[in-house]
Protein backbone atom coordinates (compact mmCIF):
# COMPACT_ATOMS: atom_id res chain seq x y z
CA UNK A 1 0.00 0.00 0.00
CA UNK A 2 1.25 3.48 -0.83
CA UNK A 3 1.52 6.14 1.78
CA UNK A 4 -0.40 9.39 1.35
CA UNK A 5 2.68 11.38 0.32
CA UNK A 6 3.39 9.29 -2.79
CA UNK A 7 -0.22 8.39 -3.56
CA UNK A 8 -0.99 11.86 -4.92
CA UNK A 9 1.79 11.55 -7.54
CA UNK A 10 0.55 8.25 -8.96
CA UNK A 11 -2.26 8.34 -11.50
CA UNK A 12 -4.84 5.58 -11.86
CA UNK A 13 -3.16 4.39 -15.07
CA UNK A 14 0.26 4.19 -13.38
CA UNK A 15 -1.25 2.36 -10.43
CA UNK A 16 -2.92 -0.14 -12.81
CA UNK A 17 0.32 -0.66 -14.74
CA UNK A 18 2.34 -0.96 -11.54
CA UNK A 19 4.41 2.13 -12.29
CA UNK A 20 5.50 4.58 -9.64
CA UNK A 21 5.72 8.35 -9.89
CA UNK A 22 9.03 8.17 -11.76
CA UNK A 23 7.59 5.88 -14.48
CA UNK A 24 10.58 3.58 -14.98
CA UNK A 25 11.86 2.70 -11.50
CA UNK A 26 9.61 -0.32 -11.12
CA UNK A 27 10.52 -1.60 -14.58
CA UNK A 28 14.24 -1.18 -13.88
CA UNK A 29 13.84 -2.96 -10.54
CA UNK A 30 12.01 -5.83 -12.25
CA UNK A 31 14.72 -6.20 -14.92
CA UNK A 32 17.45 -6.18 -12.28
CA UNK A 33 15.56 -8.78 -10.24
CA UNK A 34 15.27 -11.11 -13.24
CA UNK A 35 18.94 -10.52 -14.09
CA UNK A 36 19.95 -11.30 -10.49
CA UNK A 37 17.97 -14.54 -10.53
CA UNK A 38 19.65 -15.52 -13.81
CA UNK A 39 23.04 -14.82 -12.26
CA UNK A 40 22.19 -17.04 -9.27
CA UNK A 41 22.06 -19.92 -11.75
CA UNK A 42 24.66 -18.73 -14.27
CA UNK A 43 27.53 -17.92 -11.90
CA UNK A 44 27.70 -21.36 -10.21
CA UNK A 45 27.39 -22.99 -13.63
CA UNK A 46 30.19 -20.73 -14.89
CA UNK A 47 32.41 -21.60 -11.94
CA UNK A 48 31.85 -25.33 -12.43
CA UNK A 49 32.53 -25.16 -16.18
CA UNK A 50 35.55 -22.90 -15.70
CA UNK A 51 36.99 -25.21 -13.04
CA UNK A 52 36.50 -28.22 -15.32
CA UNK A 53 38.48 -26.46 -18.06
CA UNK A 54 41.41 -25.48 -15.83
CA UNK A 55 44.72 -27.26 -15.65
CA UNK A 56 45.01 -28.58 -19.16
CA UNK A 57 47.07 -27.54 -22.11
CA UNK A 58 45.86 -25.05 -24.68
CA UNK A 59 44.72 -27.87 -26.96
CA UNK A 60 42.75 -29.53 -24.14
CA UNK A 61 41.14 -26.20 -23.17
CA UNK A 62 40.25 -25.50 -26.81
CA UNK A 63 38.72 -28.97 -27.13
CA UNK A 64 36.77 -28.55 -23.89
CA UNK A 65 35.39 -25.07 -24.74
CA UNK A 66 34.76 -26.21 -28.30
CA UNK A 67 31.93 -28.38 -26.96
CA UNK A 68 28.52 -26.71 -27.17
CA UNK A 69 27.47 -26.82 -23.49
CA UNK A 70 30.58 -25.21 -21.93
CA UNK A 71 30.71 -22.58 -24.67
CA UNK A 72 27.02 -21.70 -24.27
CA UNK A 73 27.29 -21.50 -20.47
CA UNK A 74 30.33 -19.22 -20.65
CA UNK A 75 28.77 -17.01 -23.34
CA UNK A 76 25.46 -16.62 -21.50
CA UNK A 77 27.15 -15.93 -18.19
CA UNK A 78 29.47 -13.38 -19.80
CA UNK A 79 26.52 -11.61 -21.44
CA UNK A 80 24.24 -11.62 -18.37
CA UNK A 81 26.91 -10.39 -15.94
CA UNK A 82 28.10 -7.56 -18.18
CA UNK A 83 24.53 -6.52 -18.98
CA UNK A 84 23.63 -6.51 -15.26
CA UNK A 85 26.68 -4.43 -14.31
CA UNK A 86 26.04 -2.05 -17.22
CA UNK A 87 22.44 -1.45 -16.10
CA UNK A 88 23.54 -0.81 -12.51
CA UNK A 89 26.25 1.58 -13.69
CA UNK A 90 23.79 3.44 -15.91
CA UNK A 91 21.39 3.79 -12.98
CA UNK A 92 24.15 5.19 -10.77
CA UNK A 93 25.25 7.59 -13.51
CA UNK A 94 21.66 8.71 -13.99
CA UNK A 95 21.36 9.41 -10.27
CA UNK A 96 24.67 11.17 -9.67
CA UNK A 97 25.97 12.67 -12.93
CA UNK A 98 23.78 15.23 -14.69
CA UNK A 99 23.69 17.20 -17.92
CA UNK A 100 25.94 16.62 -20.89
CA UNK A 101 28.57 14.94 -18.72
CA UNK A 102 26.00 12.39 -17.57
CA UNK A 103 24.85 11.68 -21.11
CA UNK A 104 28.41 11.26 -22.37
CA UNK A 105 29.23 9.01 -19.41
CA UNK A 106 26.18 6.86 -20.18
CA UNK A 107 27.21 6.55 -23.82
CA UNK A 108 30.78 5.65 -22.83
CA UNK A 109 29.56 3.08 -20.30
CA UNK A 110 27.19 1.46 -22.79
CA UNK A 111 29.85 1.41 -25.51
CA UNK A 112 32.46 -0.07 -23.18
CA UNK A 113 30.00 -2.75 -22.01
CA UNK A 114 29.13 -3.83 -25.53
CA UNK A 115 32.82 -3.87 -26.49
CA UNK A 116 33.50 -6.14 -23.50
CA UNK A 117 30.68 -8.44 -24.60
CA UNK A 118 32.00 -8.59 -28.16
CA UNK A 119 35.60 -9.19 -27.10
CA UNK A 120 34.61 -11.96 -24.68
CA UNK A 121 32.39 -13.72 -27.20
CA UNK A 122 35.04 -13.35 -29.90
CA UNK A 123 37.69 -14.81 -27.59
CA UNK A 124 35.43 -17.75 -26.76
CA UNK A 125 34.66 -18.35 -30.43
CA UNK A 126 38.34 -18.07 -31.31
CA UNK A 127 39.25 -20.56 -28.59
CA UNK A 128 36.60 -23.00 -29.77
CA UNK A 129 37.73 -22.90 -33.42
Amino acid sequence: MMDTKTAKFVTEKKRALGLGSSRSGTEHHWHMLVSSILMCVAVPAFLIVFAMGLGGSHAEAAAFYGQPLPAIILALCWFVIIRHVMNEALEAIEDYVHGTTGQLTQVATTTFSYILMAVGLFALARLAI
